[in-house]
């Protein structure tokens, strides 16, 4: 039963005991000789009993029903206000609502408001602090190894791979071969020896991620997606926005991007990729969009490493992550940080 159901049939109980308590104390003070009396009187040509019946019901219901239906707007109104907070959006509050305590639950809003955004800059400063200790803490000897790994499979198997696409290129351009199967077999060659390299690259973009040490993040985002223009036979272009970020928040969403660029050349079949970093509306939006084979975006949420690895950098800065694919149609993922512009004032 819903609160308007509840305040009406309240209105009608509570109409019903006044009036029986009044006739109560009524008939005490001026008895009546005959019951039937009440019947036999007639008020606007209604039996007065009948009258008196009718006229309590249609209070208690009218009453209950407005009574209930302001406190159901009001409830409404704290609800999408609440809804607001935890979208991360700022909170708009009804001046003109003067009930005591709406006023109090107001005031009560803005402090959570204030908490919130407090907490949203810890967690940011937090993470800041994270990324600076990680970058002091880096085990030289890890690093070396994974570039010499990634030097070695650039300068093998890589070179290999090139060499290889290079000669099939030749081979279907200079001497095509006429028999149809034989031809299709040769360009399904060529293809997978230009997958392959697809793949090299992305695995060399994970052995060896680009840094953002003495970088921004739109420096180190427009140097690694200018590499892979040069290197990637892929349609590549991007748009990003000038500000300033914290430290963590750039480390986070840079490598959100890289980890995203690796899914798109490993497994998207792309011909094109878009990228924006954008500020707007309290918010920085970061977008990965290409017009690969999509995937269902369900089934890789329970399974694949590289999503939940996003969402959890997401998350440390107190963003959110959203992946949208259509089989055969693209993907489309999308990071919202909240801007706390008083914080980036301060440090400026």
């Amino acid at each position: 039963m819903n609160l308007l159901s509840r305040q009406t049939i309240a209105g009608v109980l509570f109409s019903f005991t006044i009036t029986v308590l009044i006739l109560f104390i009524t008939f005490i003070a001026f008895p009546l000789n005959e019951w039937s009396d009440l019947w036999n009187q007639e008020t606007f040509d209604i039996p007065y009993i009948m009258f008196i019946s009718t006229f309590v019901i249609c209070t208690g219901v009218l009453g209950g029903w407005y009574y209930g239906w302001m406190w159901r707007r009001r409830i409404h109104a704290i609800y999408q206000r609440l809804d607001e907070l935890m979208k991360g959006h700022p909170l708009s509050l009804d001046q003109a609502e003067q009930v005591v305590e709406f006023i109090q639950l107001n005031q009560q809003l803005q402090k959570l408001e204030a908490k919130l955004t407090k907490q949203t800059e810890l967690s940011q400063r937090l993470a800041t602090e994270r990324a600076n200790e990680r970058e002091e803490s880096l085990q030289e000897v890890v690093v070396q190894e994974r570039n010499r790994l990634a030097r070695e499979l650039h300068d093998s198997v890589s070179q290999h791979l090139f060499a290889a696409s290079m000669m099939m290129s030749a081979i279907n351009d200079s001497n095509p071969p006429e028999n149809d199967d034989v031809k299709k077999q040769m360009g399904m060659v060529e293809h997978m020896i230009q997958q392959s390299q697809l793949e090299m690259r992305a695995l060399l973009l994970h052995l060896r991620p680009v840094p953002l040490t003495g970088k921004s993040l739109q420096e180190g985002m427009e140097e690694l997606l200018t590499e892979l223009t040069q290197k990637v036979p892929m349609e590549i272009d991007w748009k990003v926005e000038a500000f300033h970020l914290d430290k963590g928040i750039e480390d986070q969403l840079f490598r959100i991007l890289q980890e995203a660029v690796s899914n798109t050349l490993r497994h998207a079949e792309a011909q094109s990729l878009h990228v924006m970093l954008i500020q707007r509306d309290e918010f920085v939006i970061m977008r990965v969009v290409d017009d690969g084979k999509g995937f269902k975006v369900e089934e890789e949420k329970t399974s694949s490493y590289g999503l939940h690895n996003m969402q959890e950098r997401a998350m440390e800065v107190g963003g959110t992550l959203k992946v949208i694919s259509v089989p055969k149609q693209g993907t489309r993922l999308e990071v919202k940080v909240p801007y706390v512009k008083g914080k980036r004032d301060e440090s400026d």
